[in-house]
């Protein structure tokens, strides 16, 4: 893994390098870059693809106490990595709580449009979930995400955003649990998020179990999700407004992301295209990398966004170790 400093702090992320088409990977809550191994490991080497490890849960490294970790503050986080990394024609897969994260960089970018009719008014704050502006992103894939008002999403969000409410040494006491696999795969944990992915997960949930910074940061963002749940709503409004191309891949039977929202989102943005996928729960990273591969490798070739020049391997790029 490389690292880069960046205002929040220091975070990790995967980059495979090369000159093809960018594509930058986000996960979700109590996930990190592993979420998107088997994908990325069937789009090399004729994609870059980098997977930063936001601080989400499961990073190795605790934030800065001051960090702003707020989902419009961690979207900016990605919008900075890819200042800092000076990538061009990037187009973002966000899944899960990545999905999110990418809906409100989308709304950042949107040019102000008038309100479409068939986005539903709802009685929440008037407060802008705006991000700053960036010109980097060409396009956005949404995998199998939050979206409208389900944020936290189902039995799985509404759990971990309610132990949140913990101070962080008791929050770790009650991940505890999670060390034990019936735990993991009960519906308020893991079990309806993945099909196949039990592995993964195990490894994921360590450090917020070992490590107190890492706990401090994960309370912090779940708190910052429980005082403003109208969040992706705001965003919603926002959307129509984007510019860049924009693929939608659900799970066809997924319990924690309805997939009626996949097609609303694919309804409201205006140059989107809905594919169901079969035999997959929310992780369809995990639980379909060959089928979301491709539809990946399609999406960016019809595109034609080649990397830029700039776009090239990681040894040239500020802030990599060895």
């Amino acid at each position: 893994m490389n690292e880069i400093e960046l205002s929040g702090g220091r975070i990790e992320y995967a980059d495979t390098g090369g000159d093809g088409p960018v594509l930058v990977l986000l996960h979700g809550l109590l996930m990190d870059a592993s979420l998107w191994d088997d994908v990325v490991a069937r789009l090399t080497p004729g994609h870059r693809c980098l997977a930063p490890v936001l601080p989400l849960g499961a990073h190795r490294h605790g934030m800065e106490p001051d960090a702003d970790l707020s989902l419009p503050g961690v979207a900016r986080l990605v919008e900075e990595f890819l200042d800092r990394l000076d990538l061009h024609a990037v187009t973002l897969v966000g899944n899960d709580t990545g999905g999110a994260i990418a809906q409100l960089i989308m709304a950042g970018n949107a040019s102000r449009v008038p309100r479409p009719s068939r986005v539903p008014r709802v009685p929440c704050s008037s407060r802008t979930s705006r991000t700053s502006r960036t010109s980097r992103v060409a396009g956005v894939v949404l995998v199998s995400c939050e979206a409208f008002g389900n944020f936290p999403p189902g039995l799985t969000g509404r759990t971990l955003v309610a132990a949140g409410k913990l101070p962080p040494a008791l929050f770790g006491l009650f991940m505890q649990q999670l060390r034990l696999r019936p735990v993991r795969r009960l519906p308020i944990a893991f079990g309806w998020l993945t099909k196949r992915g039990d592995a993964v997960s195990a490894r994921w949930i360590r450090p917020v179990l070992t490590q107190p910074g890492v706990r401090r940061d994960t309370t912090r963002v779940l708190r910052a999700i429980a005082a403003d749940k109208c969040l992706l709503v705001r965003a919603t409004g926002e959307l129509p407004g984007f510019g860049g191309r924009t693929l939608v891949v659900w799970a066809r039977g997924d319990r924690v992301m309805p997939p009626e929202h996949g097609r609303r989102l694919a309804e409201l943005l205006p140059d989107a295209r809905l594919v169901e996928v079969d035999d997959s729960y929310t992780l369809v990273p995990l639980d379909q990398p060959a089928a979301l591969a491709d539809l990946l490798r399609e999406f960016t070739a019809a595109d034609g966004a080649a990397a830029s020049p700039v776009n090239q391997s990681p040894a040239e790029q500020p802030g990599r170790n060895a």
